[in-house]
């Protein structure tokens, strides 16, 4: 397709900055911080917190101490209800929520300078996919939209946050000519109605060429939804109409492939290689996360698409971009943010020149939104260099629960069960993450001791409701990617707990009891048996 050429010709200028500035790894983040604080200084917030516009590095890293979230949290929400970014001198384009480990929802500015160092990340992708993955123009794509909950969309009804808006704006233009969904659906009457038509117009285009979403759950919940609504899709593709849908004005066409209908109408809806070969015979490459939590869910959906290469995506998060897909490997973003990085065990800083092979660290980074020296609280790996830039593998959260993107921390689960008011009787031992909790979604399960079994049915529904004040926890159940929360009571529970961290490995004395875990794999033979008893609407007993 013409389209995809233009669209690689646009990135080559991006991608030949990342690529001949490898060696040059120090001078050029000592530039871009440079750049960045004059931008900080002339701030509203910049002037009121003394910060220089001359700051050297070393200077910088002495005087402007590691943040979080709360200590921008005032600044950002005067600059929402402003219209401007009080945080840098750039203009406001948008604020994206995210969830965060102390409040419900967080609010990251994202300016026109931010927009701009996530381009300076996208454009090296773009031209390596098309690099390594040739195929790939002969078909259309499907990058993923992030829909918001159907609760928030009544207050975001113009931010859609879709892959394609991460671009400039010419490069924007380019990749919609190369989209086989149209950004609209997102803007659908709610969550399921966007999903009904994401995946009319992906299973009525037998070209399609890449699939990139984020979480592979997510990916697989798709399939699912297209297996459980195919009677209707069959009927929509067949007669060009979104019949009982209703979508209104949010998606102003709907796609006709009669061939497709007939195709869904003979499916039995099992999920298999087979069927899925034959919907997409194009398809050339899958990109999701298949790192940490997320390595068997990729390996499942691989396998479901096995015409398809697999591409693992870089860490990015909405604060901001670490690492890309590059080369076979997945170095530093190192012409997007101002980068550092802290290691968790004794505190120490580095630059990214000087960190080494074997390291975990967390990353800090200094962006165009106006944050400075934002501690991401991901743990990351160096596990090699291309050129002068280090390959960062992620492993997971630091101190956070991260199945599908849900970003579960300890603080907020004990915000959850403060909220309980649990009955005396009942102790809490444990919230634990586990890969296939019902119908084999990944979820949560507490773990309460007492003889009050009858109890757990309720306290899983206001437990659930908790914890879908985190934003990114209510997204993922919105999706349909993680189960409802399960609860779990036993007379013995916290001995169960302590024999299940001993199989596990863990030193008797070093064992404690944490509000939140991660086990890998299903829920413990020992667990489920319990959980059969008395299963009602994922909630047990």
């Amino acid at each position: 397709m013409f389209g995809h050429r233009l669209l690689k010709l646009a990135a080559w200028p991006g991608e030949r900055r990342f690529s001949v500035g490898r060696e040059r790894l120090e001078s050029v983040q000592r530039q871009k911080q440079a750049a960045l604080l004059k931008r900080v200084a002339a701030s509203p917030l910049g002037h009121r917190n003394g910060i220089r516009g001359d700051w050297s590095w070393e200077t910088f890293a002495d005087r402007q101490p590691v943040t979080d979230y709360e200590q921008w949290a005032d600044a950002i929400t005067l600059s929402r209800e402003q219209g401007d970014c009080r945080l840098i001198d750039s203009p406001l384009v948008r604020c994206q929520p995210t969830s965060g480990s102390t409040s419900a929802i967080k609010w990251i500015p994202y300016t026109r300078q931010f927009l701009g160092e996530l381009d300076a990340a996208i454009s090296p992708w773009i031209v390596d996919l098309y690099r390594q993955y040739p195929r790939l123009v002969q078909g259309r794509h499907y990058w993923s939209m992030s829909w918001v909950p159907t609760s928030l969309r009544d207050n975001m009804r113009e931010d859609v946050n879709d892959d394609i808006q991460l671009m400039s704006m010419g490069k924007r233009l380019l990749a919609g000519a190369t989209q086989c969904v149209p950004q609209d659906v997102a803007l659908a009457r709610t969550s399921d109605d966007s999903l009904f038509a994401t995946l009319a117009y992906l299973v009525s285009d037998p070209g399609l060429s890449m699939l990139s979403i984020w979480s592979p759950t997510f990916g697989l919940g798709m399939l699912r939804a297209m297996a459980q609504w195919r009677e209707e899709l069959a009927e929509v593709l067949s007669t060009g109409s979104w019949g009982n849908r209703m979508l209104g004005g949010a998606v102003d066409s709907c796609p006709w492939s009669p061939q497709t209908g007939a195709l869904l109408r003979e499916w039995d809806g099992r999920l298999s290689a087979d069927f899925l070969t034959a919907l997409w015979p194009k398809l050339a490459l899958v990109s999701a996360w298949d790192t940490a939590a997320s390595t068997p869910w990729a390996k499942e959906l691989h396998a479901l698409l096995p015409q398809a290469a697999f591409q693992g995506k870089g860490l990015w998060a909405t604060e901001g971009v670490v690492t890309i897909p590059y080369a076979g490997r997945y170095p530093l973003a190192y012409r997007s943010h101002v980068y550092e990085f802290q290691d968790p065990a004794d505190g120490r800083i580095f630059a990214p020149w000087e960190l080494e092979a074997g390291q975990q660290v967390m990353p800090l980074l200094s962006t165009g939104s106006g944050l400075l020296r934002y501690r991401l609280k991901d743990l990351v790996e160096v596990d090699d260099f291309v050129g002068g830039i280090p390959s960062l593998r992620f492993l997971g959260r630091a101190g956070t629960t991260d199945l599908v993107g849900e970003k579960m921390t300890a603080a907020a689960v004990d915000g959850a069960m403060a909220a309980l008011a649990l009955p005396e009787e009942l102790l809490p031992v444990c919230t634990v993450a586990v890969d296939q909790s019902v119908q084999g979604l990944p979820g949560y399960v507490l773990l309460l001791e007492g003889e009050n079994l009858a109890a757990a049915q309720h306290i899983a529904v206001q437990m659930e409701s908790a914890l879908q004040l985190h934003f990114h926890y209510q997204l993922a159940r919105n999706l349909g990617q993680l189960a409802p929360l399960r609860c779990v009571i036993h007379p013995g529970m916290r001995e169960r707990y302590l024999q299940h961290c001993r199989q596990r490995g863990m030193i008797e004395g070093n064992i404690k009891m944490e509000s939140l875990q991660y086990w890998a794999g299903a829920v413990p033979t020992w667990l489920e048996a319990r959980s059969e008893q008395t299963q009602e609407s994922g909630v047990t007993a």
